[in-house]
Formats: structure tokens, sequence, C-alpha cells
């Protein structure tokens, strides 16, 4: 059996090295652990996965704070989303 603190250690060194592939692992880890700050810094390493899976989130609980502030770091569909809200009316 595999250790996972091992294996989240071993993503992090090969996200660091430059895989995307380990930094997109990274986020899912998060994301399933419900780790929003950590998915929250790997969108400020670049990762577009986290940016995803942050949008989901902030979509599901209506934050629109939350949009503003992933569309700042980078993720397009963040700021569309947001668009698409206030356009809405929220």
């Amino acid at each position: 059996m595999t250790n996972p603190n091992h294996d989240k250690q071993t993503l992090r060194d090969l996200a660091d090295a430059g895989n995307e592939r380990a930094l997109d692992r990274l986020a899912d880890l998060a994301d399933e652990a419900g780790e929003v700050e950590e998915l929250s810094e790997l969108l400020d390493e670049g990762s577009m996965h986290a940016g995803f899976l942050l949008t989901r989130r902030a979509t599901k609980a209506g934050d629109l704070r939350e949009l503003q502030r992933i569309a700042d770091a980078g993720y397009e569909a963040a700021a569309e989303e947001l668009d698409r809200r206030l356009r809405a009316g929220g």
C-alpha cells in the first residue's frame, strides 16, 4: 500500500518541477479534502484546474466575491460566470 503523504509530496515535487498533471492532481486532492485555501494557493501557482474547481464551488454557493477573486487570479471562466450572474441579476 502506498503512503498518501508520500504520494502528495511526490506530486508536489513533480509540480514544482513544472509537471502540470501533478499540479492538477494536487488540486483534485485538495478539492476532495475540502481544502479551499490549498486550492487557492494552487490557483496562485498557475493551476487552471484549481481555478475550475474553485469556480465550480463558488458558482454552487452563489459567491460573487469569490468568483471575482478567482477571476482576478487569472481564471477567465470565473470572470465569465460572474458576468453571466451579474447580467441575470445575481
